[in-house]
């Protein structure tokens, strides 16, 4: 299941993220890339969880900065 979920991430770094009008990232790492280090660490069921909680989190009222995988 990590692997399935890891793949679909670099499918959308690949495919989909160049298609979107604003590329910039407010966080460091970027999203995806947090996502892939938290299903990494933490496993399919709570690193997913840690992934869906940051995107939320990621809006023009955000401070962004350095937001690490506890």
């Amino acid at each position: 299941m990590k692997k399935i979920l890891i793949y679909l991430i670099k499918f959308y770094r690949k495919y989909l993220s160049p298609l979107k009008i604003t590329t910039h990232c407010i966080y460091t790492p970027t999203c995806s890339e947090y996502g892939i280090e938290a299903i990494e660490k933490y496993g399919a069921f709570k690193g997913t969880i840690l992934t869906v909680w940051r995107v939320l989190r990621c809006n023009p009222f955000a401070k962004g900065g350095y937001d690490p995988v506890p």
